[in-house]
Order: C-alpha cells, then structure tokens, then sequence
C-alpha cells in the first residue's frame, strides 16, 4: 500500500495519519473502521466478484465507498496497519456454529497486532457484532468492552479430540485460542500467521456454498457514533441503541431501501440487491 492510498483510506476512516504505530493509535483506527465501513455481504448477491488482493480491496472499500466481510475487510485493514508500521499477522478461525461446531477451515480471518509500546492484541473489523476496540492477546482474563464481555483461552481439543498445536515457549505462536462475548464461544483461533491467499479456498466457499450463511442472508450493518449498531438485512432496517433497544421497521418501496443504503452507509446502489437463491 502505498502513501498515497493509505491517505485515501485514512480519510475514508476520517481520522489523521498516527505519529506512531501505538495502542491509542490501533483502538481509534479500529473503532472509526467499525463506524465508518460496513460489514455488508451484497457483492455475493449482486453478483460481482470477490478478490483477495490488496489493490481490488482498496478499489472496492476505499475506491468505491464499499465495505465488505471478514476476508475483506480485516484482510484490508491488516495491510494498512502494517503500512503505518504496525506488526500484524494474519491469522485464521474457525467460527462456532449451531450446538458448538465449528466451521470450515480459514472460516474467518482475524488480526494479531503489535504495537511499539509493547502491546499485542487481537484486532477484528470483520465479524460484525464484536469488539468495538482490539482485545489484549495474551490477556486470559475477562475483557469489558462497549460491545460486552470478551475472554481469550487455551482452546480444548476440537470434536476429533486434536488439541491445537503449540509452537515453543515464549513464542507468540501458543496453540489454538477461543474467543468468547458474553460467556458464548465466538471463534476458535489458529496462532500461526497466514497469508491473504490462504484464505480464497474459504471466501469462495462462504460466497457460493448452499450451506453458508452468507449465501442465505443479506445483511448490511455497523457501528453507530453513539455506540450502537445500524443493520439491514433485506427490507428490515435494525436500529439497535448503546443500551440494547431496538427499533425494526420493514422498508416498503426500493426507494426506501436505496436511500437507507445510501444514507446509513454510505453506498450507492442502481438497484436494490435481492438475495441470490442457492440450488
């Protein structure tokens, strides 16, 4: 990334270019990404394609005003990090499901951080409800955070009974980890660094599968200023406050929905995306 698209995406976040690659630094960059860039599935149903390549992403959320999901946007943010001098790893999860499954291998891509001011922390802008800072990696203890309660532990064994390997003493590198909000598992954390590649195998899977949830869904949500969350999913438009109340209506006409695109998310559609039915 050079220094002229991390200024675009700067000011696509609205905030100023960090002196130094520090925790303050990381937390603001991480809330803004959240308020300003839609976590959104519509390219999937609007039939364009899905490229994991820095500039096509950089076209995509910077060029056109688009957000995206996690292969996306983490993956896209990880490499303006590491631009403003952060040390990032690009590391993979596999997101529980109904009744504690876990999901498909590089279901999720999630960011391991360093900051200059000694920190380490897990920095994810693409799950959609989470974290509204990076949480602290190495701390196994609870973490409050606006988006609620969050612990990372030494996962168990998976449900063939393997346990996650570990990669040495002192490594940062210490076998799989669990992410939990609110007492429920999230995700379960692979420590070993990745490449954005590494990841095509599961954002086609997630954009083409029957199974996958993106393909059953159309959803466009984010952080409100105030701390609450903006969501449509289809027609529905979800207004969630900071203190949990909701507000749901149904949008009637496609002019509704498209100036609801346009004014909450800033994305402007010619059409109103319909959900694509998988065979």
């Amino acid at each position: 990334m050079n220094p002229a698209q991390v200024d675009a995406y700067l000011r696509r976040l609205g905030v100023q270019r960090p002196a130094s690659p520090t925790a303050d630094a990381l937390r603001e960059l991480h809330l803004r990404h959240l308020q300003t860039v839609p976590f959104e599935n519509l390219s999937i149903h609007l039939g364009e394609e899905i490229v994991l390549e820095e500039n096509r992403l950089l076209e995509k959320v910077v060029g056109a005003g688009r957000g995206g999901f996690c292969y996306e946007l983490n993956g896209l943010f990880g490499a303006l990090l590491g631009a403003l001098g952060f040390e990032v790893a690009l590391l993979a999860a596999r997101v529980y499901g109904d009744e504690g499954r876990l999901g498909i291998p590089y279901d999720h891509l999630a960011l391991r951080v360093g900051t200059v001011d000694g920190g380490v922390w897990l920095a994810d802008v693409g799950f959609g409800t989470h974290s509204h800072y990076p949480l602290a990696y190495e701390e196994r203890g609870e973490q409050r955070d606006p988006g609620g309660t969050f612990r990372v532990v030494a996962s168990g064994p998976d449900a063939a009974g393997v346990q996650g390997g570990t990669f040495g003493a002192g490594s940062a590198e210490q076998g799989d980890l669990d992410v939990f909000r609110n007492g429920e598992p999230e995700y379960r954390l692979e420590t070993r660094p990745r490449v954005l590649g590494d990841f095509v195998a599961g954002a086609w899977w997630h954009s083409t599968s029957p199974a996958s949830h993106f393909t059953r869904s159309l959803v466009c949500s984010r952080l409100t200023d105030d701390g609450g969350r903006v969501t449509l999913s289809g027609r529905g438009l979800t207004v969630t406050g900071a203190d949990g109340t909701r507000d749901t209506r149904e949008l009637t006409t496609d002019e509704e929905v498209l100036a609801v695109y346009r004014e909450r998310f800033g994305i402007e559609l010619g059409a109103v995306p319909t959900m694509r039915r998988s065979a």
